[in-house]
């Protein structure tokens, strides 16, 4: 075999060689970053030789590239895109780390931030000048249990170029990333209801279950909205604290699936969304201290489409929550308070005909290419005999 061995659909599940494969730093993320034509057709044979390259099911993931963490056990799919108005294709995949499912059902705001760059660097699209401009299509709005329904949503990419080729290096620094980077401006287009079928899912701004009141909001990742303090919890634990409350927890996971049903996505007991945001007065210098299960680890920051919904519920007037953010913030603006710094994210309301209407939503990430080659995971064909 040599270094340019590529498998092919076709070999993926009698004698894989070796899979080319981009890791990238994706805001406070990383994942696998694949070419959609270099994977299996088959969303089923997909799914299973992506698990594999991972190590799941497997809580260490020792035996493949994932870190043990939802968050390192993330992957992008891009394609040259067939809508006119995108330049490519982005599918998100969530690899379950302990069960090894394969999730087509929530998007993922901070590998976006890296797809405009590997699409440059794969050839799937060209740029030129001092900035790239990449239309990113969004496969995921609107997934479902029986596939994925394209809506149109659309990202743009913006980050600098040398040459025609990305900059990595830059002065631009977020929270839960060490150093600095350069800076990629992601604007959204279309992302209210993309996954639920409305901003407000449930018809409310605010909806009670089980004696809690939540705002259920969908703008661009389902997200659950509630009170810190009617859980019982202050909202400044630490995250690992917040993971051995069995108890709290527990009633969590309860408000998670009936709000899932509420929120017209069905049972989610083996999803990962939507995802629960606990908010509680600021302690830092944001507007609004936040700790969000996804969903079962507490997430060590914020994920970008969260941080978006999560900041949308707060500037919706009544929106749960909206009476603790500090007085004084910025109207379009709310800096989040997450458990490794601050995220700032921009969304403006209006009024719209049935309801409070979303205008430009838009955050600021970084990016980087960490690794680049092919990946060999093992074959499903053969037993695997331990040393």
């Amino acid at each position: 075999m040599t270094a340019e061995t590529i498998v092919t659909p076709a070999d993926c599940e009698v004698a894989p060689q070796g899979v080319r494969c981009m890791v990238m730093r994706g805001g406070t993320s990383k994942g696998a970053y694949f070419v959609a034509n270099e994977l299996p057709k088959d969303p089923d044979e997909r799914d299973s030789l992506l698990a594999r390259i991972m190590g799941s099911p497997d809580p260490r993931q020792i035996d493949g590239i994932g870190g043990a963490h939802p968050l390192t056990s993330k992957v992008a799919v891009v394609s040259l895109s067939t809508d006119p108005g995108a330049d490519v294709d982005y599918l998100f995949l969530q690899v379950g780390v302990d069960d090894g499912l394969v999730s087509n059902r929530q998007n993922c705001g901070n590998l976006l931030a890296a797809v405009g760059q590997f699409a440059l660097e794969r050839g799937l699209t060209s740029a030129s000048g001092p900035q790239a401009r990449v239309r990113i299509r969004m496969l995921n709005a609107g997934s479902s249990d029986t596939g994925v329904t394209v809506t149109g949503s659309v990202a743009t990419a913006t980050f600098p170029l040398d040459g025609d080729g990305p900059v990595y290096e830059g002065e631009t620094a977020i929270s839960g990333v060490p150093g600095t980077a350069a800076e990629v401006r992601l604007d959204f287009e279309d992302i209210a209801g993309s996954a639920c079928g409305a901003l407000l899912p449930t018809g409310g701004i605010t909806n009670v279950i089980d004696g809690v009141e939540v705002t259920c909001v969908d703008n661009g990742m389902p997200t659950v909205v509630l009170r810190a303090t009617d859980l019982g919890i202050a909202g400044d634990e630490e995250p690992g604290t917040l993971e051995a409350n069995t108890p709290f927890r527990e009633r969590l996971e309860s408000l998670r699936l009936q709000a899932g049903e509420m929120m017209n996505l069905g049972n989610v007991s083996t999803t990962t969304v939507p995802k629960m945001t606990l908010v509680s007065l600021p302690r830092a210098d944001g507007d609004i201290c936040t700790r969000t299960f996804i969903p079962h680890r507490c997430h060590d920051a914020i994920g970008v489409l969260g941080a978006v919904s999560v900041a949308t519920a707060l500037r919706i007037p009544g929106g749960t929550g909206a009476e603790l953010l500090r007085p004084g913030a910025e109207p379009d603006l709310v800096s989040i308070e997450h458990p490794t710094g601050i995220f700032v994210a921009r969304v403006e309301i209006g009024d719209g005909h049935n309801g409070p209407a979303v205008g430009h939503a838009g955050i600021i990430r970084t990016a980087r290419k960490l690794f680049d080659g092919l990946v060999f995971p093992p074959s499903a064909a053969l037993p695997r005999t331990p040393h």
